[in-house]
């Protein structure tokens, strides 16, 4: 897996309950996925230059425990599956003090043409920064 993203919980992102408000959560495993897409070669440069880009089709998320004020986070996001043109990627949300699994976010996005608004094939150098992490990330043999 790789890591996608670090960040706090603020005051703000509390709801009336006192832990951070689902939106929040939604926000931060967005803001892993610009990471995830830079990565794989999906920057904002080629956005702009391309005039392609990516939208999200499904979204599944998982809340295992709460996070409150001041608690550290970070993101792991492990690729899963690549077709021509749709990716489907998971997001773990992890508490960076304790390590432990805060929630889960399996996403599921389509690269597409900005301009006529429809699905198209992935580039070539993505797919193969795909198969390259795959193969780097994949679990090693025991010893």
């Amino acid at each position: 897996m790789i890591e996608t993203y670090r960040g706090v919980v603020y005051p703000n992102q509390l709801d009336h309950m006192g832990h951070m408000n689902v939106q929040w959560y939604i926000s931060k495993f967005d803001e892993g996925t610009w990471h995830f897409l830079s990565i794989l070669g999906i920057t904002s440069e080629y956005i702009r230059t391309t005039n392609k880009g990516m939208a999200a089709l499904e979204q599944r998320i998982k809340y295992k425990a709460e996070v409150m004020v001041g608690d550290l986070l970070f993101i792991k996001t492990q690729p899963l599956e690549m077709t021509e043109k749709v990716i489907r990627f998971i997001h773990y949300m992890y508490n960076a003090e304790t390590g432990q699994e805060v929630a889960s976010n399996e996403s599921i996005g389509v690269h597409f043409d900005r301009i006529t608004r429809k699905s198209c094939p992935l580039p070539s150098n993505v797919k193969q920064q795909w198969i390259e992490l795959m193969e780097s990330h994949a679990p090693q043999p025991a010893s």
